[in-house]
């Protein structure tokens, strides 16, 4: 997991997080819990754990019950052969919610974790108070070549070498050396999160991490880009207040999906963070607190009414402008569709 690199948050200490385990459906699944009052579910990207929101959890659980799983897969949750796909983890989030009993939450996802908040939003919208899209996946094939690769079979296999001795050293050195560039601002924009990348496929090491992390990888990009997307259904998201938040120097996803998801939820709001990658909730934490605390004060919690969302499911279209519905069209033209 990358590292704060500009700014801190001021001490807060960690004491009443507490790391919790269920077993649900015979797999084990960890997670971080702390505060009381309104949820806020944190899920993280794909190659992290929990351990991504670790300084922020415990100044938003002043004021809330907050929750950030370890996705199947990740962390210390179990890592079985099992579907990993967006559709899968957003029902693995639901479980979860109702074994501990929490009706509706605010859902943040970073990520591959932005993927899951919106699928789940999709499939139980009745269970969403807000939600909070940080350099999301799933909105145009745009991606990192790195990771387009990494999906490539033979490519992917030849990573099983990461697991000998010095391999992750020396992927750990490259990422360094990549890191100590992207500070002095010598390392171009488009190669800006790589050593974030490289961190990440080199701390996979575990043989059967590593298989969770590939399938969970094969089922939203492949060697053509992102696979899926989902501003084929962003319009069902009226009823729900929607913060997104990108940084202008993102290299996995582009700042550009910011503004095309933006205009595919008419009344969402979008923060860019104009010095930070895809990370900006570790780039500048201080910012990132600031505008998901304004966020939650501001808004009021959805309201669901199922004969609305019928009708919006029955009638509604993809998008309200016609070059926005021209883009989500693209969009879905190259890519399948998010899964169920």
């Amino acid at each position: 997991m990358p590292d704060p690199r500009t700014r801190s948050l001021r001490p807060v200490p960690h004491g009443d997080t507490r790391v919790e385990f269920h077993t649900i459906h015979g797999y084990r699944r960890a997670y971080r819990i702390a505060g009381s009052g309104p949820a806020v579910l944190l899920i993280h990207g794909i190659g992290d754990s929990s351990a991504a929101w670790i300084d922020l959890i415990p100044h938003l659980a002043e004021k809330y019950t907050v929750i950030a799983p370890d996705l199947l897969g990740h962390g210390r949750s179990d890592k079985p052969r099992a579907d990993y796909s967006v559709a899968a983890y957003a029902n693995g989030m639901h479980d979860l919610l109702a074994v501990l009993g929490i009706d509706t939450a605010t859902i943040v996802g970073h990520s591959l974790g932005g993927a899951v908040a919106m699928q789940f939003a999709y499939q139980y919208p009745q269970k969403v108070d807000r939600l909070v899209l940080v350099s999301t996946s799933g909105v145009t094939k745009d991606i990192h070549a790195l990771l387009r690769v990494t999906s490539v079979p033979l490519v992917s296999q030849s990573l099983r070498l990461l697991g000998l001795p010095g391999a992750k050293l020396a992927t750990g050195m490259v990422g360094s050396a990549l890191a100590r560039l992207r500070r002095t601002a010598l390392l171009p924009d488009a190669l800006g999160d790589t050593s974030d990348l490289l961190r990440m496929l080199g701390g996979t090491t575990d043989p059967t991490a590593f298989l969770a992390f590939l399938k969970t990888l094969r089922a939203v990009v492949d060697w053509r880009g992102q696979a899926i997307t989902l501003l084929d259904r962003c319009y069902l998201n009226e009823h729900i207040p929607v913060q997104i938040i990108w940084g202008a120097k993102d290299s996995v996803f582009p700042v550009s999906h910011a503004y095309l998801a933006h205009t595919a939820m008419p009344g969402s709001r979008v923060e860019i963070f104009n010095r930070t990658g895809h990370y900006p909730f570790l780039d500048d934490p201080v910012k990132f607190l600031g505008v998901v605390e304004e966020f939650l004060a501001a808004t009021e919690p959805a309201r669901f009414e199922h004969e609305s969302w019928r009708a919006a499911l029955a009638y509604g279209s993809v998008a309200a402008e016609p070059a926005t519905a021209l883009a989500v069209v693209d969009a879905v033209g190259d890519a399948e569709r998010s899964a169920t």
